[in-house]
């Protein structure tokens, strides 16, 4: 009988974290965009990021700007942009990664010249993105530098899971990557949302199941939910 294929099964020695919006605005007390979800995902996600860096895996982190004047924000934002909400400004301090994930909390980013279409090498093997909309694919260079390192396995994990989180999983599916979503390190991926995701081929490993998996131990990435398993 033949063997049977798991085109989807992710590998690890050609894979790289993506993480999604992981920006201070998000956790900030002030900020109009704060969400409990976030602030509780920080600590998750900060020990994933240095797990995935501590084995020399590639990191991709994406980021949202809005410009002042509303021009480039999605359009369920723009009016309050244009009326004075200040939120992921480029240059402000709220915009930045957050100082938990990043290899010096002394980096800062250059807006401009990744809302330009570039991309700023913050450390070895790690790299930020500009993305204008939801998803991390959508008129960006994510899959360029992806083949650059000779990427096929995606990890995803950061903030904002029902919007930009579901949207770059489903785009990288699209794109025939391997992913695999770090459901603790991703805030709002809840259960509902993890089994949709594993009917399309997304597997699930929280942070200490992926880094033992990085490191070539077990358990093996999963197709549903720790309940369902």
């Amino acid at each position: 009988m033949p063997e049977m294929i798991d085109y989807t099964a992710p590998e690890r020695h050609r894979c790289a974290l993506v993480t999604v919006d992981a920006q201070r605005d998000y956790i900030a007390n002030e900020s109009p965009v704060r969400s409990a979800a976030c602030s509780q995902t920080v600590e998750p996600l900060a020990r994933l990021v240095a797990g995935v860096r501590a084995r020399g895996v590639p990191i991709l982190h994406t980021v949202r700007y809005y410009r002042p004047d509303g021009s480039n924000v999605d359009l369920c934002r723009r009016k309050a942009v244009e009326e004075g909400m200040r939120v992921l400004m480029p240059g402000s301090l709220g915009a930045e990664l957050l100082a938990e994930i990043l290899p010096d909390p002394a980096i800062r980013l250059d807006p401009y010249l990744l809302m330009d279409g570039g991309y700023q090498a913050i450390g070895p093997r790690e790299e930020a993105l500009y993305k204008p909309r939801w998803g991390a694919f959508y008129d960006t260079a994510l899959a360029q530098r992806l083949a650059v390192h000779g990427v096929t396995t995606l990890l995803v994990a950061g903030f904002n899971f029902a919007s930009s989180g579901r949207a770059t999983t489903l785009e990288a599916s699209e794109r025939d990557y391997r992913v695999v979503l770090v459901p603790d390190a991703a805030a709002g991926a809840d259960e509902t949302a993890q089994r949709e995701l594993c009917r399309v081929g997304v597997h699930l490993l929280p942070v200490d199941d992926c880094l033992a998996w990085l490191g070539g131990g077990t358990p093996s990435p999963r197709t549903a939910p720790a309940e369902m398993a």
